[in-house]
């Protein structure tokens, strides 16, 4: 079964494997199969699901939805996200205004079939909206019941603190940032780590398999697996292009020996690897068949002991990216919505 981890400073409890769906419902796979993989899911002893109301356009909430619905309401922790535009994508439908603020709250809960969300967060940091009236926006929909937490996702060190300290005046907290973070992706290490632990706030991380390259299966100088990820659109292509060099890739292959000593399959190294830190709350996997599950959540509970993950950092050291200035360029600077 799946271990539990507190959510940031507070007594919120999340699965520390918590299923995301962001490619593949209403995407990479039909909406039989999606609700299967949810279900699957809660079978596993995992309980928490991330999705956002800008996957699939609000189709991926909506497939989520028909998947949670009949189950109990505190069997599982949902949580969803604010900030892209959906839609007709009008001047109003993006960012962190007051409006998209609850025009996006009460789509989600309507999509989803739920009173409230457990999590709500701001999908990414908005240069254009006054972070005073983004954290007031929030601390009303939680003072509503709405949502019960608020979390951010990709926000650099200093857009935590100064959000967390606007939440404190507000009398709510800043519970979660959710960035990209992998053993090839480690940004966050520098400047967000340290700042979120001096603020009691944990990250939820997305592709802990560096979209799927730190799973082995794509070889350096070999052609990518036909429907993979790498050839897919739809399935964040473009994410893991970053990641398809034959450098990376064969400082990835080096990892095989490592896990077998560990016992641990690829998968299951990746993800107990970010698993280590503390900071860590939780790792987001997604699969697109319900047996892909079945693989990661072993994952959970796992110890590596030191000389393990000295030998993962060195194996990919020369390929790492941990430049912490990578987190100053995920958020838009303006609204590309007109």
């Amino acid at each position: 079964m799946v271990n539990y981890r507190y959510l940031g400073n507070s007594g919120f409890k999340v699965s520390e494997i918590t299923y995301g769906n962001w490619v593949t419902h209403a995407s990479q796979v039909g909406n039989e199969a999606a609700i299967a993989t949810v279900h699957k899911a809660l079978d596993l002893g995992i309980t928490s699901f991330d999705t956002a109301d800008t996957y699939a356009n609000t189709a991926a909430e909506v497939v989520l939805g028909e998947a949670l619905k009949g189950l109990d309401r505190t069997d599982y922790e949902v949580f969803t996200k604010v900030y892209w535009p959906i839609g007709r994508k009008g001047p109003n439908d993006q960012g962190l205004s007051r409006k998209h603020i609850f025009d996006g709250i009460h789509g989600s809960l309507r999509r989803l079939g739920v009173d409230y969300v457990d999590l709500y967060q701001a999908h990414r940091y908005d240069y254009e909206t006054p972070l005073e009236e983004t954290m007031q926006a929030f601390a009303d929909i939680v003072r509503q019941g709405k949502a019960m937490y608020i979390g951010v996702s990709e926000w650099t060190a200093e857009q935590l603190r100064e959000g967390a300290a606007l939440a404190k005046e507000l009398n709510f907290q800043l519970v979660s940032n959710q960035p990209q973070y992998s053993a090839l992706w480690r940004v966050i290490e520098g400047k967000v780590v340290p700042t979120s632990e001096e603020l009691g706030i944990s990250q939820i991380v997305w592709s802990p398999m560096a979209q799927g390259v730190l799973s082995g299966k794509y070889l350096p100088g070999q052609p990518v697996p036909a429907g993979s990820r790498a050839t897919d659109e739809k399935s964040g292509a473009h994410f893991i292009s970053r990641f398809m060099k034959d450098d990376v890739l064969e400082a990835v292959q080096k990892l095989k020996p490592i896990a077998e000593q560990a016992g641990l399959t690829l998968p299951q190294l990746a993800i107990a690897w970010v698993l280590q830190n503390p900071n860590v709350a939780a790792a987001l996997v997604g699969a697109s068949r319900p047996e892909q599950l079945e693989d990661s959540v072993k994952a959970s509970g796992v110890v590596l002991d030191q000389d393990t993950k000295t030998a993962i950092d060195e194996a990919l050291a020369p390929v790492a990216v941990t430049d912490v200035e990578q987190t100053y360029t995920v958020s838009p600077k303006g609204r590309p919505a007109s």
